[in-house]
């Protein structure tokens, strides 16, 4: 990722994108040109290096929405089995990077993915939340003081988030906002 490629990284008007339960959603850019690239290098082509300027980018966004560093930053956990194949889960490592240039916590270990699930982009809003069912499992032994902010790179129905707002409500945890990097949608 190269300063010109970087400077070219456009955000969306900083607004809620949607509403999943009553949480917001907000989503820093379009899922598009260099934004999409920096995403697949990240995820799929073995360049964990690039977390940082993802993290650069939500960070960018976010200090627009607030300057409350009062929040516990989750990222969407993966299955870990497909974290073992891919070396690494690359939302850690943006939510690792986005809590050092935010000055908030960071905590990986509050929820944990425990079904193996498909991959989402070729699945529609129905067979999405059937996919994620009961693919998510909260440890509330590890829940940090201040607000949850769930991060991730895409979100397009939001079915994930609303997978794991249900299971964090179970814990009555209820403090939550919701935070991607992208949406396919633009505003």
């Amino acid at each position: 990722m190269c300063s010109n490629c970087y400077d070219t990284l456009e955000y969306l008007p900083v607004k809620v994108n949607r509403v999943i339960d009553d949480k917001k959603v907000y989503c820093a850019g379009v899922y598009e040109k260099n934004l999409q690239k920096l995403i697949r290098g990240l995820k799929y082509h073995n360049q964990p290096d690039l977390a940082y300027y993802l993290a650069k980018f939500m960070g960018g966004y976010w200090q627009n929405i607030t300057e409350d560093k009062d929040f516990q930053i989750v990222p969407v956990p993966i299955f870990e089995k497909r974290k073992k194949k891919r070396k690494y889960n690359h939302m850690e490592l943006v939510g690792e990077e986005f809590a050092k240039l935010t000055g908030c916590k960071y905590n990986p270990n509050l929820i944990k993915r425990i079904k193996d699930t498909k991959p989402q982009y070729n699945l529609k809003k129905p067979e999405r939340i059937e996919n994620l069912k009961n693919a998510f499992e909260v440890n509330p032994n590890r829940l940090m003081t201040g607000k949850i902010l769930l991060i991730d790179d895409i979100c397009t129905t939001g079915s994930t988030f609303e997978e794991m707002i249900k299971e964090l409500q179970k814990h009555n945890i209820n403090d939550i906002v919701c935070f991607t990097a992208t949406t396919p949608f633009g505003e």
